[in-house]
């Protein structure tokens, strides 16, 4: 009763889809993704509706969302080399959207250190600390598009088809 007890366990807890991944680029990129937007409209909902308890809440978005930021440019860059993608994709995709990427975490932590410094929300030039959010968002918006092209059109860390696909319109 007991090995059945531990292998239902080890089914349910098992990240089977995790031994495919070529590094562990994938498994955080998913957090600034959905952090850095969250505390840029927390952050907005802050401001419109005049809730101090919000901000707080937007600052602690940001911080996590920085902090993920890190970790998947960190993790991006140090895959980069081994990801199997043609020299074209590379050339059209990659560079971009690592430099994009590099300039949301430059971006985001301006911001997280702005806002760290004039908890939680600056009071001084804040309509341009909301304004520099929405651009963040925008950039990381850019930069996480060029990354969906290449894992969805070129297959980058899959093995669903024959690698490398070359660039194409």
């Amino acid at each position: 009763m007991l090995a059945a007890l531990l292998r239902d366990a080890q089914r349910l807890f098992a990240l089977p889809g995790v031994q495919h991944v070529q590094n562990i680029h994938p498994l955080v990129v998913h957090f600034p993704v959905a952090l850095l937007p969250a505390a840029a409209l927390v952050y907005w909902l802050a401001f419109l509706a005049r809730r101090e308890a919000w901000q707080w809440t937007g600052l602690w978005l940001l911080i996590l969302g920085v902090l993920g930021a890190g970790a998947a440019v960190a993790s991006g860059w140090y895959a980069a080399p081994g990801v199997m993608l043609a020299p074209s994709v590379k050339e059209n995709l990659l560079v971009y959207h690592k430099w994009i990427m590099v300039a949301t975490l430059a971006l985001s932590t301006a911001l997280v250190l702005w806002a760290a410094l004039a908890r939680p929300m600056p009071r001084r030039w804040r309509g341009l600390f909301l304004v520099l959010l929405l651009v963040m968002v925008g950039v990381a918006a850019k930069g996480a598009d060029y990354g969906a092209r290449m894992v969805y059109d070129y297959n980058a860390g899959g093995y669903a088809c024959s690698q490398p696909i070359e660039f194409s319109q």
